[in-house]
């Protein structure tokens, strides 16, 4: 039996990820408590300009069900309740918030040797409907996702893309923003002793004939050090450095510089993630 494809949202994830994740430029703290009994608790607090926002959740595992609640500053409380396996290579996952009597959802995921499909639905009498699959293998797929507002009867999302891995590359074609524009990506593994990495993303939109366009790279100096840069058309420069001070806690600095915006200065974040 092959390896299934991975699911279409994960086209283009490895290029997207070097690019744009653990930047982070506001100040960020993450405080994990795990616990062996399968139960665990999360602490994060975000202080964004003058403003502070902050959230706790609680993680629940039993057998093949997953229990999640958050509550955050604003008194909202949402839950997740992820179940796997009710039937073979299945997951459904259940959540909802409060008071958002509107936002409760429900999402089926089917892996096959060679497909994967995603399914949601809002449960609540006016529902927005969403499908995705994807074919193929690990090396390649091909796939596509559409949203439909069944209070509108209009499409809200239609897309289609492509990718190919290989150990050392991985390269993906994407159709977005409703056909609007194509985007390609690409991550090539220089050196894989030290997880040496570039990677370029491309945006072409049609109506306007824009191109836009970033590149990045990613490297490890040792094993608890790594630094990223970035790089976009429009000046815009940023770099991430990030060191595991201790085992699974992280310290994360983010640097961006924007020489259009001569009115402001360079965007600096912290970010600190802590798990003892």
């Amino acid at each position: 039996m092959g390896s299934p494809p991975a699911p279409f949202s994960d086209i283009g994830k490895k290029a997207r990820d070097l690019l744009t994740k653990d930047y982070n430029f506001d100040h960020k703290f993450t405080l994990s408590l795990p616990n062996s009994n399968g139960m665990g608790l999360t602490a994060t607090g975000l202080k964004r300009d003058q403003i502070f926002i902050g959230d706790i959740s609680s993680l629940y595992k039993s057998g093949k069900t997953t229990v999640d609640v958050k509550i955050d500053t604003y008194s909202n409380v949402s839950t997740k309740v992820t179940v796997t396996d009710i039937l073979p290579t299945t997951k459904a996952t259940f959540s909802f918030r409060i008071p958002d009597h509107k936002s409760g959802k429900l999402d089926l995921q089917y892996f096959h040797p060679h497909a994967a499909i995603d399914s949601s639905i809002g449960l609540h009498p006016s529902p927005l409907l969403e499908f995705s699959a994807a074919i193929g293998s690990k090396n390649f797929s091909l796939g596509g996702d559409v949203g439909f507002d069944t209070t509108s009867a209009s499409f809200t999302k239609y897309n289609a893309g492509i990718s190919l891995n290989k150990p050392d590359f991985s390269a993906a074609l994407i159709l977005t923003d409703r056909g609007r524009a194509l985007k390609a990506s690409y991550i090539h593994s220089l050196d894989p002793r030290n997880e040496t990495m570039v990677a370029a993303e491309m945006t072409h939109r049609f109506s306007t004939l824009e191109n836009s366009f970033t590149i990045g790279s990613s490297h490890v100096l040792d094993p608890v050090t790594l630094i990223k840069t970035r790089f976009s058309d429009k000046g815009k420069a940023a770099m991430l450095y990030q060191r595991e001070w201790r085992p699974k806690s992280l310290v994360t600095l983010s640097a961006e510089y924007d020489p259009k915006a001569i009115d402001s200065s360079p965007k600096l974040g912290l970010a600190m993630a802590l798990k003892p």
